[in-house]
């Protein structure tokens, strides 16, 4: 018990004790002590507990985030951090695509959790680890799907067939997850050494804006290394094919993460545990109630489709939603090896704060 408390405590007792002993004016005083020793207590234990009354979360396009979609709906993340004893803690959202994007957003203070691609991830837990300032780590997985690299040109039916003409558009050159995805594809089909043959013929471009250029059949961009929905608008589109589809090439692995400071972990720990058990609460709320969950994603996406079309997306069963972490070796790995990241973790866990490791993750 705190010394303050203690104090408190002892005085209010003798206080009681004294009563019939004492004058008056000398019980007023002892009770005065008593009363202003509690408020001392009251006021040292606060603020040493006190977690955030804010949230600031991010999310990019599809549905890759719909967790936090879902999140933000039902608010799950101030359900669960009443349910701490947190009291009343308000999360805000905000769209943001590409790593280098979310990434600054974070380092500038500007963001609390954010998610995002593996790669991007990795590209800045890389050049802040061991820098308490900046240090960041993953909270947990989110998700994992196929990403299809699409086309319009009629020639091109693999990744050899691509020529300095093209152009694919992904959300940010060489860090973003489709980026990176396509680097990985493109060193299966060149050899590691060939690994960036593509990056010259990419263009930076959100998925919304690359979609809508895809459907317009204009414009320099003719290729897209595209995530659901607009991966599955674009291959029922008469005039454009599927190059590969990155399950078929890479395996089912998680494709988006959450993560967020050191310094907001250690000052907000019971925080942080309450966005990991929302994220789970979404994610059962999906495996339970495809439909609504289907609704929640129409409501909040920039890009209009309909319940039907998400659900054909959440039937496809490479579409998975889980806090467990799945594969985050192989992209390290990979980004190590061809020197995009310095440093290499040893485990899936040195990418990870600890409470996620007791999950089987990889």
């Amino acid at each position: 018990m705190p010394l303050l408390v203690t104090r408190a405590r002892d005085a209010m007792t003798a206080a009681s004790v004294a009563a019939a002993f004492v004058k008056p004016a000398l019980l007023r005083a002892i009770a005065s002590i008593a009363i202003v020793l509690g408020a001392l207590a009251a006021i040292a234990s606060g603020p040493a507990c006190a977690e955030t009354s804010e949230v600031r979360v991010s999310h990019g396009y599809g549905v890759l985030y719909l967790p936090i979609m879902v999140m933000a709906h039902e608010k799950l993340l101030e359900r669960e951090a009443r349910a701490r004893g947190l009291g009343e803690v308000r999360a805000s959202y905000r769209v943001l695509d590409s790593g280098n994007v979310i990434n600054d957003a974070m380092l500038s203070g500007a963001l609390d959790i954010a998610t995002i691609g593996v790669p991007g991830f990795l590209t800045l837990w890389a050049k802040a680890k061991d820098n308490p300032a900046i240090e960041i780590r993953g909270l947990s997985g989110m998700s994992s799907s196929s990403m299809y690299l699409m086309t319009r040109n009629p020639n091109v039916r693999s990744l050899a067939d691509l020529g300095p003409a093209d152009r694919i558009a992904v959300p940010g050159i060489k860090t973003s997850l489709p980026a990176v995805l396509l680097q990985m594809a493109a060193a299966k089909t060149f050899g590691e050494a060939g690994y960036a043959k593509l990056d010259p013929i990419t263009v930076a471009l959100p998925h919304p804006d690359a979609l809508a250029v895809m459907l317009s059949g204009k414009g320099e961009i003719d290729s897209h290394m595209a995530s659901p929905p607009f991966s599955y608008v674009e291959d029922r589109t008469p005039g454009l094919h599927r190059v590969f589809n990155s399950v078929d090439v890479l395996g089912n692995i998680t494709l988006d993460m959450t993560y967020t400071s050191r310094k907001f972990f250690e000052a907000n720990p019971r925080t942080c545990e309450a966005f990991v058990a929302a994220l789970d609460a979404a994610n059962a709320l999906i495996a339970r109630d495809k439909r609504k969950a289907a609704e929640i994603y129409v409501a909040a996406a920039s890009v209009k489709t309909s319940p039907d079309e998400v659900l054909a997306i959440l039937a496809d069963p490479n579409s998975k939603f889980s806090a467990v972490p799945e594969g985050t070796m192989e992209y390290a790995t990979f980004m190590a090896r061809v020197g995009t990241i310095k440093a290499r973790p040893a485990s899936w866990r040195d990418l990870f704060f600890p409470p996620i490791h007791s999950r089987s993750g990889s």
